[in-house]
């Protein structure tokens, strides 16, 4: 994805009732606010700004909108507003919960609760290095936050929708460790008519080759790639070789082997299936992939000192409870 090059809205502004705090995150297509209602409760408010068709300086509120890119502009808003619209209806503990969706400013916002935690990503970031050359996330622990993510992502598509942008940095940790679907791919799905304005629309390693190509028909195979693509960065550390670079040369299942000294064969084998190049050779259903998952057998508890990864999953927890504790609410990603 491309990288936001529009000033934010500034801090204090009121819209829609609720008062921006502070810029979150941004990425290609939007920003993501802390925003607070007038009862002082927080959200996320995640605003449709895609920096390739639109530009908005220090200052300005609405953002200007070139005549050449209008066409292209009103399709991403409309189909933003109706992925708002569709994760309203989701309620699901494994799926970000979409509360409000508004329009001002000529553009589209959405509202989301708002989490306290880490995503997934900082997990990988934080301890790959320090692992000694040992696994990033111990087998028990990818086992069972794939497990629970592929709960969410089932339900997501039940209701007709795709991810298309599965990683680590959009799976979120709440305190107690349990994942949170982020950020949803929908709407740069609609603006693929003019690509040259919006290249690249995906995460390079995590995206399935249906992707790059923009012909092929994507369906819940796409996320499946997704699924398997994060599996193999928490174990290794790093993406998989992108899949167009695979296509050409393809040095994957070398690098799946590299990490049989610390996870099963089984779980290496499935990761593999996820990450076929062949969209009809990889899991058709999430529900298939899952069922597979389940069948792996959880390695035991580890009697020697915990990794410090399942040391970080431990602390997430206690935190949790603390918290929860002192009446203290979870938040999304800051």
């Amino acid at each position: 994805m491309g990288t936001q090059t529009n000033a934010p809205l500034p801090e204090g502004h009121e819209l829609g009732g609720y008062r921006i705090v502070r810029k979150i995150s941004s990425g290609g297509f939007s920003i993501v606010y802390l925003a607070e209602d007038a009862a002082g409760e927080k959200f996320a408010v995640k605003e449709y700004l895609p920096s390739a068709l639109v530009k908005r300086g220090p200052g300005q509120l609405v953002p200007e909108i070139p005549a050449a890119n209008e066409v292209t502009f009103r399709n991403g808003l409309r189909c933003f507003f109706e992925e708002g619209r569709a994760l309203a209806r989701i309620f699901h503990p494994n799926v970000v919960r979409v509360v409000n969706f508004f329009r001002a400013n000529e553009t589209v916002y959405m509202v989301m609760a708002w989490e306290r935690g880490r995503s997934l990503q900082e997990l990988v970031l934080r301890h790959r290095g320090r692992q000694g050359g040992k696994a990033v996330l111990p087998e028990r622990h990818v086992l069972k936050v794939f497990n629970l993510v592929m709960n969410g992502l089932r339900e997501v598509h039940a209701n007709r929708l795709l991810h298309l942008d599965l990683k680590p940095a959009n799976i979120y940790l709440r305190l107690d460790g349990t994942p949170l679907l982020l950020d949803f791919g929908a709407a740069r799905r609609t603006l693929d008519a003019e690509p040259q304005k919006l290249f690249p629309m995906y995460t390079p390693g995590f995206a399935a080759p249906e992707l790059y190509r923009r012909t092929q028909q994507l369906g819940p195979w796409t996320d499946v790639y997704g699924i398997g693509a994060s599996m193999f960065g928490c174990m290794s550390g790093q993406p998989p070789q992108p899949a167009d670079q695979r296509e050409l040369e393809d040095k994957l299942s070398q690098a799946i082997d590299a990490l049989a000294e610390h996870y099963s064969r089984p779980l290496l084998d499935l990761v593999a299936w996820c990450l076929k190049l062949d969209p009809l050779e990889r899991p058709q259903s999430v529900f298939a992939l899952q069922r597979a998952l389940r069948r792996i057998r959880m390695p035991a508890e580890p009697s020697s000192k915990p990794s410090t990864a399942a040391r970080w999953f431990d602390t997430l927890a206690a935190r949790a409870k603390v918290r929860r504790r002192d009446g203290e609410g979870l938040t999304l990603p800051g």
